[in-house]
């Protein structure tokens, strides 16, 4: 039996020409989840992660946190979906860069419309693999903590993959799915109980670590 700890990376670069890349707050969240875990005095026996790289560098930052050098099970099943291609699929023609309230609030509505038809097979965003075969690659990690694991377990992901993982485990459809995707809050903890047989919920999306009110604005989404 074990706990897995489910963690979302921290802030990346929404905006930029280069999305997959920690911005400064997301180094400092991701440092300060690691202060936190060693406070707990939490000892990972086993890591899994994502291979994109604001996933290493949250793992990087949570081993600056708390002093540890944790190596990860690179796992490319927990890599997030390609929101760009899933938003192109229902919008062909290019959007204008989001930088007011407005259009972070139409980029959204388009992602959530384009998860819905993917998640439901209406469309395939090019390059992406089906939502069934998403969901495989994530639940593919889930077995294998089953299976292999034991003791507390380190997993560094994206709001995809780890609301899919909820989904899976609660048995939600995919608009569900979607609502839990788009609240994930930058290095929020999900934590499962498992042992070889199942997965259970304990927390989702706590944030801890910033509790404090010195890091209230530390809070952040995309």
């Amino acid at each position: 039996m074990g706990t897995l700890y489910l963690v979302r990376h921290g802030q990346a670069s929404f905006g930029a020409a280069d999305y997959d890349q920690l911005s400064p707050m997301g180094e400092q969240q991701s440092v300060r989840l690691g202060e936190y875990f060693k406070h707990k005095g939490l000892v990972f026996d086993h890591v899994l992660s994502g291979t994109l790289r604001r996933h290493q560098q949250t793992l990087a930052g949570i081993n600056r946190g708390m002093g540890t050098e944790l190596a990860a099970l690179a796992w490319p099943g927990l890599n997030e979906y390609d929101s760009e291609a899933v938003i192109a699929a229902i919008h062909p023609l290019p959007l204008e860069k989001a930088d007011t309230p407005e259009m972070y609030r139409h980029h959204f509505r388009l992602l959530r419309d384009g998860l819905t038809q993917w998640m439901n097979g209406v469309v395939s965003p090019q390059g992406m693999p089906s939502y069934p075969e998403f969901v495989q690659g994530v639940s593919s990690a889930l077995d294998h903590v089953r299976k292999n694991c034991e003791g507390h377990v380190l997993l560094v992901s994206s709001g995809g993959p780890i609301s899919t993982a909820v989904g899976h485990v609660l048995k939600t459809t995919p608009e569900t799915t979607i609502e839990l995707n788009l609240r994930l809050r930058n290095s929020a903890v999900t934590e499962f109980a498992f042992n070889p047989k199942r997965h259970t919920l304990q927390t989702f999306n706590t944030l801890a670590h910033l509790d404090a009110t010195e890091y209230a604005s530390w809070q952040t989404y995309a």
